[in-house]
Formats: structure tokens, C-alpha cells, sequence
């Protein structure tokens, strides 16, 4: 059936998702998908057997979406996720889907979060609980979670639940639910504890088995760059300057994102076009002849565009815009390395999207090699080589006898050097594309390290790579107090304002120390000389619809409720849960 399904207008979706999935880039649905919506959509259970990274997430959440009824404030979908991290990215997976459902309330419930601000957004209502199981069952135990109106249970990444030892609990809370209900389960393998589970609770169900490509080519180089949304066109442009290209492939999410950056490069002096779906078959073409014929370097394309593409040409796929699945990356990756040769596969990720970094070298089976973005110093020697090059090839190929005469007869009737004339010369060479490059990566960024691979805390060697490394932890760095205008009265958490930071101005969340989240307002502590253009993006960056508005606390007013000054500390508490928090309660960052 998935084979037949090239479009989400064939799988009876309501306008506003499909509007949605127009918007954030969704051309077609992905094989997980299109086996999967359908069955979910009459009310059949699910055993899906699916990686991380396949798309999954819309997979069950735009049925649940779309069977929703809003005018129930009660929870009417439960989805169980092995991790925090995990529940929070379904979540907003969800309110993103929604963002055309007016009155759509999800709400994660997880341990470490305070059971105070989980306990009021449940009274309020929601239509949707995305949790771990521990924090679940603690919630039913306390009667605080009704499972009445629920019409369709999730077990996402049921085999990490197994690993973790959640299977019993899982197990436990499912006896819970009423008896008439639709089960959706997802695992990336069958154990047998699994299969038994979906024996137990799940009625006839329909199996989906989605294999994850692990075809990725050998002759192409993998690295991936950490960047910030905000900086990633200065960051492609750094790549650009210093990559010794042919010609280079740039894959984005949405056709308006494909026409946008396009532009942008052209601006910025780099020729280029965009081909995405919208365009006319004919002009499509017409693109694709000018990368054959080198009479055209750069294309910045979706996916539906790209299928099929066969330059060999291409020596470089910059993936712009992280894709929404593995498939689609061995896919854009595949468009290079043809033909025989090598290429290379760049892609941008977002603190937020490691994950889906990870999900990509597990499903491929090939590890993804981090990459620093090339330095200003390092792009103005490049160009400097470049210019250098050109020089000695005009030397040894073009008659300048002409041009000597030029330059001696301005030697004698101003009186300066041929020098002086050379260098002249070479400013106006340089005038369009100056050898000392500049762009709005602040420095202070540019310096930080890659985020490296998470080791276990007990994992052997830890302490000693740290005294290797001079003893100085990435928490040991000077930290300012700043306030941020959010609070627990507009739904504010530690996770929305990391998530916000992170994201929004590419700083790690290892760099983010203290929060502390009072009614009106919260403080958090950052890194000491944080650049002007990001503490300026910042102001405009919004939580829960509220803009944060940060300031540095000793320069904020803050009235009465603001705390004592004092030197931002890094140590980290895990809050006590309490019933009934008080008015000014602080809540501190937990590590990841």
C-alpha cells in the first residue's frame, strides 16, 4: 500500500494538517508514513518495526491529530517515551503539527520536572500527555492523570524501555487504560518481552517492518558542523570560500526555503539557483543542463526535486537544513560520489538536532566526522592563494608587454613605485571580494569547542582526560546572571528556556548554568561576554508565545522580587517535587 502513497492528500488528512505539512517542508510521506497513517486512521493497533529517524513521530501523531476532539479538555492520546529528552521532542513535534488547530494543548510530563507546574497545566486540561513511565505511574497513583477519555496509547522506542528496565512499568500502566482504546507500538527491534507486551495488549494488529537504507556511498566523506539557525548562511558561505569544489548540491526542507537562501547567495556573489517542486518542468530542466554544462556551480533543492538527480559533476551535498528522516540523507548524499569519484557530504546541525545526528550514523552504520567552520584567517588566506595563482598564470600565459608600458609610464609621470602601482592594482583586483573576509559569527562562538560524544558518567578514563586536559570544565567558565521576562505564570520551564537558547543562538546548553524560574520572571546564567548581536537576537527569542526579553540582572529593574547580586555559580540540584510549590519557587538546570 506505502508504495502507492506519493502524496499526504492521498492519505485523507483534514486541510489543516495538510497546511501544516505544506509549511514545514513535508512533499511526501516517508515509507513509515504511508504504511502507517492509514490503519491508524481507521482505529486498527500498530506493531511498527521502525529506526529512529524514519519519520515515525508523524507517523502517529497526525492520526491522533486528526481524531482529536478539541472541545474535550481531557486527555484523549497517551504517548510513552523512554527518556525526557525524548518526550520533549515529541511533544513539540506535536504543537508543531497542530500549530493550525486552534486550542490544542499537549502537555510532557517527565521526571525532574517539578510536579507543581505539571499537576496546574493537567487541571487546565490537555488533550495530549507525552511522558516518561516513571513520572506516568506516578501521576495515576496520585489520581492527578484520568485515563478515562483516552482513545489511543503510544509506545515509542519500546526496545529502549526494555534496555532501561521500564517494560514492567510500561506493562503496568497499560492495564490501565480502558478497554476499548487503539495501541500504536514502536520498535527499532523484536525482543521477545516486546512482542509478548503487544500479545497481551494489542488487538489483531496490523504489522508495519520498515528497513532503514544503510546504502550510504564509501567515496563520500561525512562531516557534520555544529551551528546556530541564526548563522548558518555565514557558515555555508565560510564552507563555500574554503571547499575546493566542482560543483555543490545545498538541500533545504521547503521550496520557499530553496528560493530564499538561492537569493541570498546570489547577493552575497555566489550564482545560483533553486529547484523545488513549484517549479515548471521545463524550467526544472533548464537548471539542471546549466549544472551539467558548468555553466551553473551552486543549486539549492528539496528532496522531491532532487530525486533522480545524476550530475557527475557534483563534488560536494551541503545539507543545509538536517532532513526529517535517515532515508531522505542517503538519498541528498547519494546525488554526489557518481560516476566513479569521490565527494563530500556536509551537513549543519542544531544543538537541538543532535539527536537526529545520532539516528543517521546508527541507521547508516558510518560514523560522521566533526568538522570546525574554517576561520576567517584561514578564508583570507585562501583567497590570498587564489589571488596569487591567478597572478602566476597570467605571468606565464598572457603578453603584458601593453600593461608594462602602462605601469612605467605611471612610474614616471607621478613619481611612485611599481610597487606602489602593484598594490593599487591589487586593491581594485580585490575591491568585490576583499581578501579579509568578514561575516556575524562572533568569535567568541567560533571558539567553542564541538559538542563531544556523551560518555556514561562512569565511564572509565573520564577523570583522567579531564586532568589531561588541563582541569578546567566547561562549567568552570566566567558566568553573568541575566533575566529573562518569563515565568511560571506563562509556562515557563527549564527545558523551554535551554531549548530556546540552545537553538535560537547556538550556544550548548553545557554553557548554560544556573535557572531559576520565579511568577513574573527567571534568571539564567551565561557565559561571560556574550557577543552584541546575539544578546540583541535574544530580546526577540520567545518561550511559550512570550518574548524573553533578557537583560543583564544588574542593569534589570526588577523590583522587589529580584535576588540578591551574587557571582553566578554552576552547581546543579535536582528539585524536590512538591504538590504545592510556592509562589517563588526555584527550579535549577539538571544535567542532560
Amino acid at each position: 500500500m506505502s508504495e502507492l502513497i506519493d502524496s499526504f492528500e492521498q492519505l485523507r488528512l483534514s486541510q489543516p494538517l495538510l497546511e501544516t505539512l505544506k509549511e514545514i517542508g513535508y512533499e511526501a510521506p516517508s515509507p513509515i508514513q504511508a504504511a502507517t497513517i492509514p490503519p491508524l486512521l481507521e482505529g486498527a493497533d500498530v506493531l511498527g518495526q521502525a529506526q529512529t529517524g524514519t519519520g515515525k513521530t508523524a507517523a502517529f501523531a497526525l492520526p491522533i491529530l486528526e481524531r482529536l476532539n478539541l472541545a474535550e479538555r481531557l486527555p484523549q492520546a497517551l504517548v510513552l517515551a523512554p527518556t525526557r529528552e525524548l518526550a520533549i521532542q515529541v511533544a513539540e513535534a506535536f504543537q508543531g503539527y497542530a500549530r493550525h488547530l486552534p486550542g490544542f494543548h499537549v502537555l510532557p510530563i517527565y521526571g525532574g520536572q517539578s510536579m507543581g507546574i505539571q499537576l496546574r497545566h493537567l487541571k487546565r486540561g490537555v488533550h495530549v500527555v507525552v511522558g516518561t513511565p516513571g513520572r506516568v505511574m506516578d501521576h495515576l497513583r496520585r489520581e492527578t492523570l484520568s485515563l478515562a477519555g483516552l482513545r489511543t496509547v503510544v509506545l515509542d522506542e519500546a526496545d529502549e524501555m526494555l534496555r532501561m528496565g521500564f517494560i514492567d512499568d510500561v506493562d503496568w500502566i497499560l492495564e490501565q487504560t480502558p478497554a476499548e482504546r487503539q495501541i500504536a507500538l514502536f520498535s527499532a527491534t523484536m525482543p521477545e518481552p516486546i512482542r509478548q507486551v503487544a500479545h497481551r495488549h494489542l488487538r489483531e494488529p496490523r504489522e508495519v517492518k520498515i528497513k532503514a537504507s544503510t546504502a550510504t556511498v564509501e567515496t563520500v566523506r561525512q562531516r557534520y558542523c555544529q551551528v546556530g539557525p541564526q548563522h548558518k548562511l555565514d557558515a555555508l558561505t565560510r564552507v563555500l570560500e574554503v571547499e575546493d569544489a566542482d560543483a555543490v548540491l545545498i538541500f533545504v526542507r521547503t521550496k520557499i526555503a530553496a528560493t530564499e537562501l538561492s537569493e541570498r547567495l546570489e547577493a552575497r556573489g555566489y550564482p545560483s539557483a533553486a529547484l523545488h517542486g513549484d517549479m515548471t518542468q521545463v524550467l526544472r530542466e533548464k537548471t539542471i543542463e546549466q549544472l551539467k554544462n558548468n555553466q551553473l556551480d551552486i543549486v539549492v533543492a528539496t528532496d522531491v526535486a532532487a530525486r533522480g538527480l545524476d550530475v557527475s559533476r557534483i563534488s560536494h551535498v551541503v545539507n543545509y537544513d538536517i532532513p526529517y528522516d535517515t532515508e531522505a540523507y542517503v538519498h541528498r548524499i547519494g546525488r554526489t560520489a557518481r560516476a566513479g569519484r569521490t565527494g563530500d557530504a556536509i551537513l549543519f546541525v542544531a544543538p537541538r538536532e543532535l539527536r537526529m545526528l545520532r539516528a543517521i550514523e546508527k541507521a547508516t552504520r558510518q560514523p560522521i566526522e566533526r568538522m570546525q567552520l574554517p576561520t576567517q584567517e584561514a578564508i583570507t588566506g585562501h583567497r590570498l592563494a587564489q589571488f596569487k595563482q591567478q597572478v602566476s598564470e597570467i605571468l606565464g600565459s598572457q603578453d603584458l608587454e601593453f600593461f608594462q608600458e602602462v605601469v612605467a609610464e605611471i612610474e614616471r609621470e607621478q613619481e611612485i613605485s611599481a610597487q606602489d602601482i602593484a598594490a593599487a592594482l591589487t586593491w581594485l583586483a580585490q575591491r568585490d571580494r576583499p581578501f579579509q573576509f568578514e561575516d556575524t559569527i562572533p568569535s567568541e562562538l567560533e571558539r567553542l569547542p564541538v559538542r563531544p560524544e556523551r560518555e556514561p558518567r562512569s565511564a572509565p578514563g573520564r577523570r583522567e582526560r579531564f586532568a589531561r586536559e588541563g582541569g578546567k570544565r566547561d562549567t568552570d567558565l566566567d558566568k553573568v546572571t541575566y533575566r529573562l521576562e518569563v515565568g511560571h505564570q506563562h509556562g515557563a520551564t527549564p527545558q523551554n528556556i535551554v531549548g530556546a537558547i540552545a537553538n535560537e543562538a547556538g550556544i550548548e546548553s553545557r554553557y548554560i548554568g544556573r535557572i531559576e524560574i520565579y511568577d513574573q520572571y527567571s534568571t539564567v546564567d551565561l557565559p561571560d561576554g556574550m557577543p552584541k548581536e546575539i544578546f540583541q537576537h535574544l530580546k526577540k527569542v520567545r518561550v511559550r508565545q512570550y518574548p524573553l526579553k533578557i537583560s543583564r540582572l544588574d542593569e534589570a529593574d526588577v523590583g522587589d522580587q529580584r535576588p540578591a547580586p551574587r557571582r553566578a555559580s554552576t552547581a546543579k540540584k535536582i528539585p524536590r517535587e512538591e504538590t504545592n510549590p510556592p509562589v517563588a519557587r526555584k527550579v535549577r538546570k539538571r544535567d542532560s
